[in-house]
Parts: C-alpha cells; structure tokens; sequence
C-alpha cells in the first residue's frame, strides 16, 4: 500500500518539496479515473486579476498546486485577504491591499516568474510594482523584454536595481498600440491585465488566443472589462474607470489532460480523466489517434486507452491552435514504444528537449538535432531557436535514477518510470508540483506502485 507524503498537503508557502523521491516499480498498466481541476496557466492569472476589483472575488476548481500558493502569498503579502470558501475555492478581498517590502516579495516569489503580472494592476492600484529576479522552469531563455516594452507603451517608467525592477507610474497609464514579435502567453496577459484599466483603447497585435487567454478575457468582462478580438490575433481593449469583483470557475487543465492521456499510452493502460473537454483539446485528441491511442467522449471527461499497435508520427510544436509544447514531452514517452521514427519538432521553448537525456539511460533511442530538421512536411514556420527530436522505437524501457529538471520534463519521467520494467528512483519530483494537483493519491489511484522517500 503507498504511503501518500506531507508533500500532497504541504504548507501555503511556496514550498514545493524538491527534495522528495519516488521509488517506482514499473511495468504496470495505468488504469482507473483522475479528476482535473482549473487549469494552472489560468487560475493563477485570475488570482492577479482580483487585485484590478474594487470588490471581493471568488474563483472556484482552483488546482491545490505551488504555484497557486506563490500568487497566495504574494496577494497576502499585498494586503489581499485570500480566504478558502471550501476546497477549491477562493474569496479574494483586494480591498486593504498595499505595497510590499521587496525583500517580501523575493521571499514569496521563490522561483515563480508570476511577479511580472502583478505589474499592470499595482501600477493602477499603487502607482508603483517592484519585479524580482525571474526564476522558473530551466526550459530556455524566458526573457521579460515583451513585458518591459508593453509597459512602457502604456506610459510605465521602468527602473532597472540589483536586486530586480522598479515600475512606476507618475502619470497614469495610457492605452497603447502593441505589436507582439511572437504570440506570447505572457505578454498577452500582460497587455490584458494593464489595458483594461488604462485610459483610452488599447490595440494588441500579434496576441496569443489559447484557452486560457480566452477564459482570462471572460473574467475580465465579468468584472467589467469591454475587451474584443478579431480572428487575426487582433485584440482591442477600451479602458474603463473601475472594475467590479468576479465570481468564475476556472477552464479545466488541459496540459495535466493530456499528461494522463501519454500516461495511458506508455503504460499500456486505461485512464478516465474527469474534467476534460473534447473541444479544448482537438488538435491532441487528432495527434493522440494517429498514435494508436483511442478515445471515448463523455460528458464529464474522456477516456484514453493504447490501440493494438503505436505508430510513428511526425509532430510540431507551435502556439494555439497548433501542438502544445507542454504535450510534447510527455508524448515522445509514449512514442518510444512506438513501431517506427517519430520527429518531434520543438519550435517554441530552446532546451525543451535535454530531459530526453534520461529516457536514454532509461534505454530509449532518442536522438536530438540542436538546429532542428527541414522536413518537406512541415507546416510551422522554422525558427532558429528550435530542435528535433527523433525517436526510434520501440525499445523497452528499464528503471534507472533520474533527477526531474523541470515540471513538464518531471512528469515525463515518472511515465516513463512507470512503463519500464524494474525499479526507478526519480529525484525532485517536488518541482512537479508547481503544476499537478495531488499527483501521488492519483498514481495510487491508477493502480502505481510506488513509495516515497523524504
């Protein structure tokens, strides 16, 4: 029977456990039901967002991960009075918000680069946002310059310190005319958190449209925002003078989805994942079936099971509407049991691919094109950042000890883990719960075998 760890219920403080160690024993078929809950890249943003209110919000399926307790803090550390309604929901009271110590921000910031976001509503809160030293996921350069740049489109003065940034706003923010070099999530977000109270219209070109900035924009609207877009990635904001409080549930978590889903592919197994929308999820859904795995649509999830055979594919990483790259590295998992060459292209992240290392020792054949392929079946614009991976398969698998490096990479291993034959142990798994809700109850749910070692 497994032991479920401190880990699964730890303090609101950020910590995120690194140190934690699976021990698993591999070779078994994942099968049974999880539940997902909001999506990450989003209940952390609307969290942000509740400091624009003039009144109290309430998000409801908030994921209990670490970097919903990062933007907790920071928000209390904001003087916003977070309360837990029930599991899964908060109350976000903005009303006696102030501004925070620098060195109390680093503190709770730890390595989240959620601290940026805060910068647009402070500035019309405070007149004034300080940005630490950025961490995260070591995935490639993340740089702020998208952020930095919109910001001062809307009339911010930025201060390079030391120890980080200093925003102020002596004259009030403005709306702008914005161009994004590439849709980025981020800048997106920015752009949308800071357009929304600034006097006049802003124009976002270039924008993001995932999901999760679609469903960003809804909680906008509710509290008051008029925001438009058009289907070129064109999106229009007109300031307004205040903004109410929200009550909204969050989007479900696609990317944690699609995780299980590779997991039921790898493992050879059987997954429901409650929660989990057919129409969010189109572009894998499609890529999932030339796979091999099958799928069954329900109303409230979908189920993933293997087919007889895995098959090879040919795979681009690219913005919305186009392949995750959060769905890539759990997938090339799966296509190492694959009956052929798969190519995945990473288009988005630099060095999304080193966590390929490890599968490697684990006995996969992976090999990675820092400079990527040209390939006369590509659709996605080559860019010269991007690698190649190619995958020859299948080969077994077999445990080994390996360290996670980042969230998605982490995941991955413990898939991987899971279908090889023999005992892993894999290190830091902590990192992993920056972005999956009670990932241990739900592995002994699904039938792992597994202990934990603190």
């Amino acid at each position: 029977m497994n032991t479920l760890p401190s880990v699964e219920t730890a303090p609101n403080n950020g910590d995120v456990h690194g140190g934690t160690t699976l021990v698993i024993r591999g070779g078994r078929p994942l099968a049974g039901r999880v539940e997902v809950k909001g999506a990450k890249n989003l209940a952390t943003k609307a969290m942000v967002a509740s400091l624009l209110g003039g009144s109290a919000s309430v998000l409801r399926d908030v994921p209990d991960i670490s970097d919903v307790r990062v933007v907790r803090s920071l928000l209390e550390a904001h003087g916003v009075h977070v309360d837990d309604v029930e599991e899964g929901v908060l109350r976000l009271d903005p009303s006696d918000a102030v501004s925070a110590e620098m060195d109390e921000i680093d503190a709770h910031a730890g390595s989240s680069r959620i601290p940026i976001l805060f910068c647009g509503p402070l500035l019309h809160l405070l007149g004034h946002a300080f940005i630490p030293d950025l961490g995260g996921c070591r995935i490639g350069d993340r740089p702020i310059d998208f952020h930095l740049d919109a910001l001062r489109a809307f009339g911010a003065v930025v201060e390079k310190l030391p120890s980080g940034i200093r925003l102020s706003a002596p004259q009030g923010l403005h709306g702008a005319n914005i161009s994004l070099p590439y849709p980025s999530v981020g800048a997106t977000e920015q752009v949308l958190l800071t357009a929304v109270r600034a006097k006049g219209t802003t124009e976002l070109r270039g924008a993001a449209i995932e999901p999760e900035i679609m469903d960003l924009i809804g909680v906008l609207q509710k509290m008051g925002a008029i925001i438009s877009y058009e289907p070129n990635r064109v999106i229009f904001i007109e300031g307004v003078d205040e903004l109410a409080g929200y009550d909204h549930r969050c989007i479900f978590d696609r990317n944690e989805a699609a995780s299980w889903a590779c997991a039921a592919l790898a493992t050879d197994g059987d997954i429901f994942v409650g929660g989990a929308k057919q129409q969010e999820m189109l572009t894998f859904l499609n890529v999932f079936r030339k796979v091999g795995g099958t799928f069954d649509i329900a109303e409230d999830g979908i189920r993933f099971r293997r087919g007889a055979e895995l098959k090879p594919v040919m795979v681009e990483t690219d913005v919305h509407p186009g392949f995750m790259t959060d769905w890539q590295q759990p997938l090339i998992v799966a296509l190492t049991q694959a009956a052929g060459t798969s190519i995945v292209h990473e288009t988005v992240y630099e060095n999304r691919l080193g966590f390929t290392e490890a599968l490697n020792q684990m006995g996969a054949d992976i090999v990675i094109h820092p400079q990527g392929l040209d390939s006369p079946d590509r659709r996605v614009a080559r860019r010269a950042l991007e690698q190649a991976a190619v995958i020859n398969g299948p080969t077994p698998l077999h445990g080994a000890d390996v360290v996670v490096p980042d969230l998605r990479g982490g995941y991955s291993y413990v898939i991987a883990a899971l279908a090889a034959k023999g005992e892993s142990h894999v290190s830091n798994v902590g990192i992993i719960r920056r972005g999956y809700e009670k990932l241990f109850e739900k592995l002994a749910a699904l039938g792992a075998d597994f202990d934990v070692v603190e």
